[in-house]
């Protein structure tokens, strides 16, 4: 900068004196300096005039040449514009960077300015409120048409939030939030909470379920227990004999009930257990003798075919669990003169098949797809399937997902039903005997 000065100081030492020495020569100092200064000013507006063509210019055109002080000006204009040059790209990285981050987030967001026009919006804005590129400069207002949306935009608070369908989908639900940023600019955000609502909503079911299933046996082991408080000494024993069987009854549905909830809890948050040969043939011969045995007088015997005598690799404990259950609903939903056939068999594909059917009374349609739920159970006339915890199905269908397997259901009425599992080929061992896997 003072080298600069210093030019620009001895350029006009050189006017000064080519004017004092011109103006000696004329006899006419005035008139000498006149036309010094006028020079001088003339040197100054070319290069002012270059400043302005070379600024108008904007990136193309060389960095004009200058002599004193107009080569300082150029040199740090140019210096300014290459920063200005750098930190815009810079700017522009940071925009593309942000543009791409918020791109691949799950929830919509939306920019809205001072009058609730759409700015911008991200790619799931298009998935979850249907927005398009045609949308921008659009009151959000006009495109999402819900109340409880229109007055929570009007009356919006950093903190608060709001539930609606999705204007793409009706079954989404959308929990929607407005923030302010900025002087005149909201940014909206969507999230979508469907399958938050669902388990909620099942969280709920289940503790309502649970609770009714608890309720019953304990209100009549109650009952039980204040009779015999009050009268027991008087009770003849064959009433005694009845009301401690009925308590052992209702003690055993509520252990079944614990049992069967602490092994669906095992199966759905515990960690897989090693896989062991499970001589499948072996296991369901045993499960079947055992439920011949515990029901003889109660329902047809239970039907064994081994077509094939591969056996499983898996868990040997959630296979029995598995298998149990459904032996166990096949003769719940049958009559005494029904059939239960339990079937194991080896497809052509190598895949292994296990079939439980009977010839009961059958299912209706509408019950099929819900028959693997908690707590969920079909009444049907005639039928033994009041003393189930509603929990067999929803265990089978965990150990079959643990095992690769599928469960299918079919059922007609008045001909029966039959439960399938179907295990891949890669679970398959042929003729293994038991013990862990080589």
């Amino acid at each position: 900068m003072f080298r600069a000065w210093a030019s620009e100081l001895f350029t006009i030492f050189w006017v000064v004196l080519v004017a004092v020495i011109a103006g000696r020569i004329a006899e006419d100092f005035g008139f000498a300096l006149w036309v010094g200064t006028l020079l001088y000013l003339l040197h100054h507006l070319v290069h002012a005039n270059r400043l302005y063509v070379w600024m108008r210019g904007g990136r193309s055109g060389r960095v004009p040449a200058g002599t004193g002080i107009w080569e300082e000006i150029y040199y740090l204009i140019h210096k300014l514009r290459r920063r200005n040059k750098r930190r815009k790209k810079q700017l522009i990285r940071m925009l593309e960077q942000f543009r791409t981050a918020t791109s691949a987030l799950p929830d919509a967001t939306v920019v809205l300015g001072a009058r609730d026009e759409i700015d911008w919006f991200n790619e799931s804005a298009c998935r979850l409120l249907g927005l398009r590129k045609s949308d921008l400069g659009q009151n959000i207002g006009n495109l999402v048409r819900y109340p409880k949306f229109a007055e929570h935009l009007k009356n919006s608070r950093d903190s608060a939030t709001v539930c609606i369908p999705s204007p793409v989908d009706e079954a989404m639900q959308l929990e929607v939030r407005v923030v302010p940023y900025g002087e005149d600019s909201r940014l909206l955000i969507a999230q979508d909470v469907t399958q938050l609502r669902f388990m909620e909503r099942v969280r709920s079911d289940f503790v309502a379920n649970v609770s009714h299933e608890l309720r019953t046996p304990l209100t009549v082991l109650k009952g039980y227990m204040e009779t015999l408080n009050e009268a027991g000494q008087d009770l003849p024993p064959s009433a005694y004999r009845k009301m401690v069987q009925r308590m052992v009854e209702q003690t055993g549905r509520m252990q079944s009930l614990v049992d069967n909830l602490l092994s669906l809890t095992r199966l759905e948050s515990g960690p897989p257990k090693p896989a062991a040969v499970v001589r499948v043939p072996a296991l369901l011969e045993r499960l079947c003798k055992e439920a011949n045995v515990a029901e003889a007088n109660e329902h047809t015997p239970v039907r064994l075919k081994l077509d094939s005598q591969v056996s499983l690799l898996g868990n040997e404990t959630d296979l029995h669990s598995a298998f149990a259950n459904l032996i166990s609903n096949a003769i719940k939903y049958s009559r005494p003169s029904d059939t239960v056939t339990v079937r194991w068999s080896q497809e052509e594909s190598g895949a292994a098949r296990l079939d439980v059917e009977d010839t009961g009374p059958g299912i209706p349609k509408e019950h099929i797809p819900r028959l693997t739920e908690r707590f969920y159970r079909v009444e049907i006339e005639g039928c033994r399937n009041k003393s189930g915890t509603g929990l067999g199905l929803a265990i089978v269908k965990h150990v079959m997902s643990r095992h690769d397997a599928e469960l299918l259901i079919a059922s007609e009425l008045g001909r029966g039903s039959r439960f399938t599992c179907l295990f891949p080929s890669s679970r398959v061992v042929p003729g293994a005997d038991r013990g862990d896997p080589e």
